[in-house]
């Protein structure tokens, strides 16, 4: 009786500090140390980040649960089955015993169905390709720098616009990145985005960091990425596959803007002659594979 009126009195002043520390984390901590949470007033980057972050988080607080629980067990087993003053040789050796096996096997199986079903979940959407965005964007990767088209209404492209780019360069007076000769992606607040992603040469990958995604762009197969930016503001980007020497100087900005400031940029790429279909330009993909045909407007 006394033992379990101590355990009562234990378990309120940790449950007392439990609430407080977590009451006093910051947005940063309680999205499990992710990028694009550090002003809790702001909203998210776009519409899929929060649900990124939960299923990180949610992950980790399982497998501290499980980590707890194993730890706890592997020292109760220390403690309690320790050899004894004046005890000599091997402790009774088990050879099974069913009810634990049963324990080990089922759980870790619910665990590991548990988590696949809600990643398959969030995925499933994360995944999900919006085939009528507001705006349809194609990021062409290349080494080491990216090419951005924004595609109009025409089925040819030949009403879009584009901007080249070219891999970071050093500032002049420090020797940082100049992040004003980045090549940079521009897209409107809360609209729908559809980015179809190429490569012009080897296996890049398209990493907006704030956004909590990435998505790889492979040879002869374009992969789409659709999600709605909810936050204005300038987002770092880079390959985060490496693709060669100069992999590290594979960088963008992203930079979400109001719709005004949007279609504003496009007029000013229209009006310096930037128009056209480039997916075809400097593509060093000669060859369809498996043909020997060579691509349409390769170069």
């Amino acid at each position: 009786m006394h033992s379990k009126r101590r355990l009562r009195w234990a378990v309120i002043p940790v449950g007392i500090a439990t609430a407080v520390a977590l009451a006093g984390c910051s947005s940063t901590q309680l999205n499990g140390f992710l990028p694009g949470f550090a002003d809790p007033k702001a909203p998210p980057a776009t519409n899929h980040t929060e649900m990124v972050s939960g299923l990180w988080v949610n992950s980790w607080i399982v497998l501290l649960g499980v980590g707890i629980v194993t730890w706890g067990l592997m020292l109760w087993a220390m403690v309690a089955y320790r050899r004894r003053k004046g005890q000599v040789g091997l402790p009774v050796q088990l050879r099974y015993n069913m009810p634990i096996e049963i324990f080990y096997t089922i759980v870790p199986l619910i665990l590991v169905l548990g988590m696949f079903a809600f990643t398959a979940r969030d995925q499933n959407v994360i995944e999900t390709v919006d085939a009528h965005p507001d705006v349809n964007v194609v990021a062409i990767a290349k080494q080491w720098a990216w090419d951005f088209q924004y595609n109009g209404t025409e089925a040819d492209h030949s009403d879009a616009v584009w901007s080249m780019g070219v891999q970071a360069q050093p500032n002049e007076v420090n020797g940082d990145v100049d992040q004003s000769k980045l090549p940079t992606l521009y897209l409107p607040v809360n609209k729908t985005v559809r980015i179809d992603l190429q490569s012009r040469d080897v296996i890049h990958s398209f990493w907006i960091i704030d956004f909590l995604y990435k998505k790889d762009m492979y040879i002869g197969r374009d992969n789409s990425w659709s999600f709605t930016p909810t936050r204005e503001g300038t987002y770092a980007g880079k390959c985060a596959e490496l693709c060669g020497e100069y992999h590290s100087a594979m960088l963008f900005n992203v930079k979400v803007v109001s719709e005004a400031e949007y279609e504003q940029h496009l007029s000013d790429l229209r009006d310096a002659g930037q128009t056209g279909d480039i997916t075809k330009a400097y593509d060093r993909l000669n060859n369809v594979p498996g043909t020997g045909a060579s691509t349409e407007g390769g170069k």
